[in-house]
């Protein structure tokens, strides 16, 4: 997809002056009462978790609206020095967080020295990568107002590298699939946060952390539930621990699709979270009818030429296409399924254009799985059979060869790679489903 109507350096609307304190860093403190629309998205997340007690490394927030300056007129607040000297650590990590959650379409930038040049020059990266043409297309597919411009975080760093009990991982307070109630996420030990999102390298499950370090596990635990009985409703985490201790670095409510979402809406107004009004309020017409999902009919004659985790519910049928590029183009003359070693935020313009989606390698966790959910498509990751060889335009898997171009057909809930069409059936007999449609049928405050 391309966008229409990009926004300008200097066109925003929005009226601002030109010093104020609503352009001056903020320090993440549990006193602040500052919303999303001041503080960002992950920044109010993080002053939230701060508010429940859970560990949160030291920083500050430079607001949108000190964005929309520098995107206006190119300047930066003033005391954005000598809030980094406040800190008093030798590096942060200097990463955007807008209003809206648009993840992964800006720039992050890690180990930045409060005590030189390259953290105004972060700050004017992040700042800039607000109009970037992957961030623009996301906005337009999510209808984000493009003058709302992001603001940034600046963090003391916490290293998943530094030691053998140091990591890095995303957790969900339930399985984002499914919807059942059991902490569900990717892993990787010494290893940074951006490996585990990016869907680069094999992640572990997150249920390994238990073993080996028993007390951030324990302490884990807590965390994902002090923000679901805030929040009232699934929450993700993304978290490193450092040397056995263990540090929340983001925090998002919901962001399930299908039966997943239908599922932990009646499950939360059972457990008395929400109550049933709510919980109908909560499923728009989209997942409604993606709880009703097709999936792959099962047959002695398929053609599964791969399997990986269903990371993005429904099925999809379209032409192998192994770039972004050729995703884009190719959709022009019908379906294209975007199959990939693993997506970025460059891969926008293809996971945009593409029908469904498949990876090779990374989890539900992945830069892949999260887009796709949040655009409602069929995705597949980890489906490591498969082999991507763009340059040759060959999709490779247990020796046989698929030609750029070859009809597929994706299950994203089974994770099934089928080679061609295939049959699709609807199972009606889903119980959370028919429950809440009875809720919505009847008196839902009852």
């Amino acid at each position: 997809m391309t966008p229409t109507g990009p926004p300008s350096p200097r066109s925003h609307d929005r009226s601002l002056p030109l010093a104020g304190p609503d352009r001056r860093a903020r320090p993440l403190s549990p006193a602040d009462p500052a919303g999303p629309d001041v503080l960002g998205g992950k920044g109010h997340g993080l002053v939230t978790m701060m508010r429940l007690g859970m560990p949160v490394p030291p920083g500050f927030v430079i607001p949108p609206a000190a964005c929309r300056a520098y995107l206006r007129d190119g300047t930066l607040p003033e005391d954005l020095e000598a809030a980094a000297r406040d800190l008093r650590v030798p590096l942060v990590s200097v990463r955007s967080g807008a209003e809206v959650s648009m993840p992964g379409m800006m720039d992050t930038f890690l180990d930045v020295d409060p005590c030189s040049p390259r953290l105004r020059a972060a700050v004017e990266e992040v700042f800039a990568s607000w109009l970037a043409p992957r961030a623009v297309t996301y906005r337009e597919l999510h209808g984000i107002p493009h003058d709302l411009g992001t603001a940034v975080v600046v963090q003391a760093m916490v290293s998943g590298e530094h030691d053998e009990h140091s990591g890095s991982g995303v957790a969900f307070s339930r399985d984002p699939s499914s919807g059942v109630k059991r902490p569900y996420g990717d892993l990787l030990f010494e290893r940074p946060g951006s490996d585990v999102v990016s869907g680069s390298v094999a992640t572990r499950p997150l249920a390994g952390l238990e073993e080996r370090e028993p007390g951030v596990w324990a302490a884990l635990l807590d965390g994902l539930d002090r923000v679901e009985r805030h929040y009232r409703d699934v929450c993700h985490v993304e978290f490193t621990f450092e040397s056995g201790r263990l540090w929340f670095l983001q925090v998002r409510p919901g962001g399930l699709a299908g039966r997943a979402a239908v599922r932990v809406a009646v499950d939360l107004a059972d457990e008395g979270l929400i109550d049933r009004a709510t919980a109908v309020r909560r499923l728009s017409a989209r997942q409604l009818r993606a709880a009703r999902t097709a999936r792959i009919r099962l047959t002695d004659d398929l053609d599964v030429i791969a399997r990986g985790t269903g990371a993005g519910p429904g099925v999809a049928t379209g032409r192998i296409a192994l770039t972004a590029d050729r995703a884009a183009r190719m959709a022009s003359d019908g379906p294209v399924i975007l199959v990939r070693p693993h997506t970025s935020p460059l891969d926008m313009h293809g996971l945009a254009a593409a029908a469904g989606i498949v990876t090779t390698v990374g989890g539900p966790t992945s830069h892949a799985a999260v887009v796709a959910r949040a655009m409602g498509k069929p995705a597949i990751v980890g489906a490591g059979a498969l082999s991507v060889d763009p340059a040759a335009g060959l999709l490779r898997t247990a020796g046989r060869v698929l030609p750029e171009g070859t009809p597929v057909t994706i299950d994203g809930t089974g994770g099934e790679v089928v080679a061609g069409a295939a049959d699709t059936t609807t199972d009606e007999s889903d119980p959370y489903l028919e429950r809440l449609l009875g809720w919505s049928a009847n008196n839902p405050g009852d």
